[in-house]
């Protein structure tokens, strides 16, 4: 077979691990013990898991560089903390613990639901716990921070008759985060109505251990309380995330149990024989527990060496489970094709020199896409990748060692023709008079007498026999690419309808009490965004008139925005301006707005927050704008990406910022970090694939499909409602180490394969490779449907985008690949040229010499054990070109003691011996391609 040179790297390789097979061979117990004793002192780690948990939701879900924490940075060196707390001008969330109390008659605003409210709202305060509210309180004015509607009702339902409440905004006071879901009088901005309300009950944050025993207390009331009548009450903490997060790790952990159990059923099932003696039962079993030994050697080093155990971790040995069965099929595939008399040492040498340099190139290439992943900006990503790129490292060690051992073990019991369960020596044949269930359980040991192999499994002979030669015809290829073009369709479609973002409420599980929470703040809080704090940054002249303009003009662009409330402005410097017009103060003079500011803030204390006035300079100054209509997160991308736009084209120095800014900062780089990894991972693959299959045509095809399937899990992702967020992008890295795992099995094997034409190379490809590959497939989606049952997002984004990749990552492998290989089967096309030319070459050589009996060989003769022959034929036609007979199947029993040629299935032209061109008369020639030998018949042969 004509082969491009890159094989630089591939046969030594092939030549080293068939050296390595050889001494695994010779000494098994030492390959299985020792990752035993291995394993068993690195997952000693996992002593270490509690410490080394990391499930900050801040920390792990957020650019590690965002712009955001920049801006938050500043604002906290530049804006003090008075004893007058003020949740506007907050850097952070705060610590709090919130209500959202909706009324069940439609309406809050009633006595009997105001009633129940107040009530809550002093049970909330009278918390017996250590410490009472009172004492740990945010406060303003020396007393605690209250919430503003039961403030405006005195804490007496009955007044709420008396009182017309105007919204948003009473009396100065903004109600827009307080009442939910408002109906106002017509004509009048006096509420008539409302379906809910929020409260507030901030802590101040100097002890966290105590705030945090409330909040557990708090939580924990409400969890239990059963007094509701009018109204219901939905509730929230700012540790409820963070807390709900951690809990869903320990949710999914029964379902590793229930992944592992279905995986060796799975696996044993597909490895069940019928013959006693050849049956894998034990080998499978050995293929999923050196899986597991993997994640627990890998897992417990990381843990060692301190590494943060981020809970998006805990969906790794779902993934390290399916590349170790898959990689266990290839071997075992490999191996059922060695020759059973051979000795165990050579069968695994023959099975390392076949099967090794394809699992090591789908290790090498998903270990690099894990370490790539390592660039991105989300500590949750890194973390995942980190452990899950080990676990691979330690997958595919185990794999050539403890799983290779067990296979020796396994192939002596098979050459002593010993039962695969009870051990003891079974007979070749049934005794005669036996039953057939006697032959079944006890008679065992057959292969194919031919080839030296195991017999063949059905599915091997469905793959060659129906699958292969039904996918090759050409009316099947036009249906495969229609198909293709179909598939690719939709996906482009559900790429453009991919959004972007994680939402928080993603993070608990379904059934917490943070996920109701968000789902009314969303439906009756939707209506009133943010409240965007906007900062004037450094020394900044603002008794200039000229620059007063800039900034006056710089407010308007915001006010202009679509998304801010023009009459809802919250602004030191608009007041200070009112203070002077009232005062008769000259405010443009430097000295005058200087020396008055003092005297202003002592009246105005709310505005001493707003203004860094030390040393007779203002170092940053902040007003505020009000947000409204951000219920989507399209809608949040948007706002902060043209809230940051309007500030930068301002000529005054401008910085925006709010604490939720720090979320949405994953907009700003969750795209393109999505692709740049995926475009360098791809780079990478490409490189590998170049250097490790011999055929550079065939590395493009790998490369091909792995933007194929990228496209594909993309687009089918959108559509199945999942979001391009941290936990997606972590998947798509995934997508691109399994689609290079199917893709580069049947490459390589296609590649490798030594028939002449393209369709039988496809053929022996699938033949060899297809039913491993469906194995892996199918047991991996297995493994992981017990995600989809899972309670939290996460787990069932995980399962949703590795059904994705599985799935179209195998159509790929078994059905397009192939299909699209024998288009551009480059060196094909190079071997048949030679054998024409050689053929005619022969031709006039022979000439006159047509009834001569010899065969003559152009290439020394090699060993028909390890090659198939493989055929042609030819004669001249009238216009002396060459034209091909219809193929017809015939045993033929050559002159001479040529035993190597004996018995061959050959082709003939059976019906014209001899043939004229140009008064010349030729014999007709038939031409048997034996590995790189030519040999011509000259003279009919002998019929059997």
């Amino acid at each position: 077979m004509c082969r491009c040179k890159t094989d630089c790297l591939e046969k030594p390789l092939s030549s080293g691990f068939r050296c390595f097979g050889r001494l695994v061979g010779s000494h098994p117990w030492w390959f299985l013990i020792l990752p035993l004793f291995v394993s068993g002192g690195l997952g000693a780690g996992f002593i270490f898991l509690r410490d080394r948990q990391a499930n900050g939701i801040e920390d792990q879900f957020t650019p590690v560089n965002g712009l955001a924490k920049r801006e938050r940075a500043f604002v906290q060196d530049h804006f003090r903390n008075t004893e007058d707390f003020s949740q506007l001008r907050l850097s952070t969330e705060g610590t709090f613990g919130s209500l959202i109390i909706t009324s069940l008659k439609d309406n809050i605003l009633l006595v009997d639901e105001l009633t129940e409210v107040i009530n809550l709202d002093q049970q909330v305060r009278r918390l017996n716990i250590e410490k009472p509210f009172a004492s740990l309180c945010a406060r303003t004015g020396g007393t605690c921070v209250s919430n503003p509607l039961l403030d405006i009702i005195n804490y007496t339902a009955s007044k709420i008759s008396d009182i017309a409440i105007e919204y948003p905004t009473h009396k100065g006071v903004f109600l827009g985060s307080v009442l939910g879901d408002v109906q106002l009088e017509e004509g009048s901005s006096r509420a008539r109505s409302a379906k809910a309300i929020r409260l507030f009950y901030f802590l101040k944050e100097e002890n966290s251990t105590e705030t945090a025993q409330w909040l557990k207390a708090f939580i924990h009331f409400f969890s239990n309380y059963t007094g509701q009548k009018t109204v219901s009450v939905s509730y929230f903490t700012s540790l409820s995330r963070e807390e709900e997060f951690e809990s869903s790790t320990a949710s999914v952990i029964p379902l590793f149990s229930i992944t592992y159990f279905l995986a060796i059923t799975i696996s044993i099932i597909s490895c069940l024989r019928l013959d006693c003696v050849r049956n894998k039962v034990w080998v499978a079993t050995f293929g999923v527990l050196s899986a597991g030994l993997a994640v627990l050697t890998s897992f417990g080093l990381l843990l060692f060496c301190g590494m943060p155990f981020a809970m998006t971790v805990a969906s790794a040995p779902f993934l390290i489970l399916g590349i170790g069965v898959d990689d266990m099929f290839i071997l075992i595939s490999c191996w059922q094709q060695t020759n059973v008399h051979d000795q165990v040492e050579d069968r695994l040498a023959d099975t390392y020199k076949e099967a090794a340099i394809s699992i090591t190139i789908t290790t090498l290439t998903d270990v690099l896409a894990f370490y790539i992943g390592l660039m991105t900006p989300f500590r949750s990503v890194r973390s995942f990748c980190l452990y899950t790129s080990t676990s691979i490292l330690f997958c595919y060690i185990y794999s050539v060692t403890f799983f290779g051992a067990f296979l020796v073990l396994n192939g002596r019991r098979e050459s002593r023709n010993h039962h695969w369960l009870t051990c003891k020596e079974v007979p070749e044949e049934c005794p005669i008079g036996q039953s057939k269930w006697y032959e079944l359980c006890c008679v065992g040991g057959a292969y194919d007498p031919h080839t030296g192999s195991e017999e063949i499994q059905p599915m091997n002979h469905f793959f060659k026999r129906y699958y292969a030669p039904f996918l090759t015809k050409p009316w099947t290829k036009r249906c495969v690419i229609l198909l293709y073009m179909i598939y690719l369709a939709v996906s482009i479609y559900g790429c453009f309808q991919i959004k972007e973002g994680i939402d928080l409420r993603n993070l608990a599980a379904d059934d917490s009490y943070v996920v109701k929470y968000y789902d009314d703040e969303k439906t009756y809080f939707s209506e009133y965004g943010p409240n965007i704090m906007v900062i004037i940054r450094g020394e900044f002249s603002y008794w200039d008139e000229k620059n007063m303009s800039d900034l006056e003009s710089c407010v308007e662009n915001f006010k202009n925005l679509s998304f801010i409330e023009k009459d809802i402005f919250t602004s030191w410097i608009k007041s200070y301006k009112y203070y002077g017009h009232h005062t008769k103060l000259n405010l443009s003079a430097e000295h005058i707005f200087k020396d008055n500011l003092r005297k202003f803030l002592r009246f105005y204390s709310d505005f001493r927050q707003d203004i860094n006035f030390t040393n007779n300079s203002i170092h940053a100054s902040r007003f505020f704008i009000q947000t409204v209509n951000i219920s989507t997160a399209i809608d949040e991308m948007n706002m902060l990406n043209k809230l940051r736009d309007t500030a930068q084209r301002c000529p005054v120095p401008l910085l925006v910022y709010h604490p939720t800014f720090i979320y949405h900062d994953q907009y700003a780089v969750i795209v393109s970090n999505t692709i740049q990894n995926i475009a360098v991972t791809t780079a990478v693959m490409l490189f590998i694939s170049l250097m490790l299959i011999p055929n550079p045509l065939c590395s493009l095809w790998v490369t091909f499909s792995i933007a194929s399937v990228i496209v594909g899990v993309t687009g089918f992702m959108a559509l199945w409602d999942v979001n391009l967020d941290t936990i997606s992008m972590i998947i798509l890295v995934v997508c691109i180490g399994f689609s290079v795992d199917f893709s580069a099995h049947i490459s390589y094997a296609f590649v490798s394969s030594k028939k002449p034409t393209a369709n039988e190379k496809a053929v022996e490809a699938l033949f060899s490779l297809g039913y491993p590959i469906l194995q892996g497939a199918v047991s991996t989606i297995l493994g992981v449907v017990v995600l989809s049952a899972s309670k939290n997002y996460i787990f069932r984004t995980f399962f949703k985008i590795m059904f994705l990749v599985i799935f179209f990552g195998l159509f790929h492998g078994i059905t397009f690949i192939p299909v699209f290989l024998t288009f551009f089967d480059m060196c094909s096309l190079t071997w048949s040229t030679k054998i024409n030319k050689d053929k005619q070459g022969l031709e006039d050589q022979d000439t006159g010499n047509s009834h001569s009996n010899n065969i003559q060989s152009k290439t020394k003769q090699t060993d028909l054990k390890e090659k198939q022959i493989y055929y042609n034929h030819t004669f001249l036609s009238d216009n002396n070109k060459p034209c091909y007979s219809k193929s017809c199947p015939a045993i033929w029993s050559l002159a001479g003691n040529n035993e190597h040629l004996q018995n061959s299935q050959m082709c003939m032209i059976s019906t014209i011996p001899m043939f004229t061109v140009d008064s010349q008369t030729y014999a007709v020639h038939m031409y048997a391609a034996y590995d790189n030998a030519m040999f011509t018949i000259n003279s009919p042969p002998k019929w059997i």
